[in-house]
């Protein structure tokens, strides 16, 4: 029983692996090279506010659940980072769904122009709700996606057996990679029920060319299962890991080095290139505080060495 569970297992990878091989150069027959890049122009203005709008809101909801010690335990911190992941999804959540429709549309005989025709057409034909098909498992995959990925993070000093603060760029950009590859894993069924829900459509040819047809997500989550199999809720994966962990690798490594070079331009490390903190200065002090503070040293230092000159 258990090998053939084994090899019923190995035959489902191979038979994904194939249909991945065969969708790009079949895509690319059908409707030429560009509609490899069919909706990146909607995903690439969608990156900005909604990174902005995550790293604001984890900002402040870390410092909402510390607590008077400056400590913050790690469910505390898994919440707030999945709180963030909501807020950010349910903001631009209307630029997903319009992403989507791009995608799925055939480039040759295109249901939709461009991204405001998408916008348009889609609230005058189903309503301002379609906007926002399939926020649901949208919002609740943003919580294994935060528990993976945090995970991942408060066990890296384990796994390079030192501490974080002197981890390399190259460290930063692995961990980074690693933290998106299990997180997005453990959160993928939730990413296949959505694209599903935001897909399926009366107004598009074929309902939206969806695989299973269903009325809701737990619906669409039971259809999948049992028309694919369970692995059907992962299906997609290795493209969509192929794009998200060198992604969130060169994300996490540039975020860092940034934080970096902010500390050394406010005092706080000699070189942005080290985590080595800088000899005599009070690393409790904000930045607006530590510049007071080295202004009233040179203010103090100048008649000083003015008076020994004369």
């Amino acid at each position: 029983m258990a090998t053939w569970r084994r090899d019923s297992r190995v035959t489902a990878m191979q038979r994904l692996g194939c249909a991945l091989r065969r969708a790009g150069p079949s895509l690319c027959r059908a409707e030429g090279l560009r509609a490899l890049w069919k909706g990146n122009l909607t995903a690439c203005l969608r990156l900005f506010p909604y990174s902005s709008l995550q790293l604001a809101a984890s900002r402040r909801l870390v410092i909402l659940f510390t607590d008077e010690l400056g400590h913050i335990s790690h469910w505390r911190a898994i919440m707030a980072g999945s709180l963030a992941g909501m807020v950010a999804t349910i903001v631009t959540y209307p630029t997903d769904v319009i992403k989507t429709r791009l995608i799925v549309q055939n480039r040759l005989e295109p249901s939709y122009e461009g991204i405001v025709h998408a916008f348009y057409k889609i609230y005058h034909q189903e309503g301002l709700l379609a906007l926002y098909r399939g926020v649901s498992p949208a919002i609740l995959g943003a919580v294994p996606f935060s528990a993976g990925s945090f995970f991942v993070y408060i066990n890296l000093d384990k796994i390079w057996q030192e501490p974080i603060v002197h981890f390399t760029p190259l460290q930063n950009f692995i961990n980074g990679c690693v933290a998106a590859a299990v997180a997005q894993t453990l959160s993928f069924p939730f990413e296949t029920v959505k694209r599903k829900m935001q897909a399926q459509s009366p107004w598009l040819p074929h309902y939206g060319a969806v695989d299973v047809y269903f009325t809701g997500m737990a619906d669409c989550f039971r259809q999948t299962v049992k028309n694919k199999g369970v692995l059907g809720l992962w299906s997609g994966l290795t493209p969509s890991l192929l794009k998200i962990v060198p992604y969130f690798g060169v994300m996490f490594s540039t975020f860092e080095f940034c934080k970096r070079v902010c500390l050394y331009r406010n005092g706080y490390i000699e070189s942005p290139l080290n985590y080595k903190l800088t000899p005599g200065v009070d690393q409790s002090l904000q930045p607006r505080e530590l510049r007071e503070l080295k202004r009233l040293r040179r203010e103090n230092f100048e008649p000083r060495k003015s008076a020994l000159e004369n």
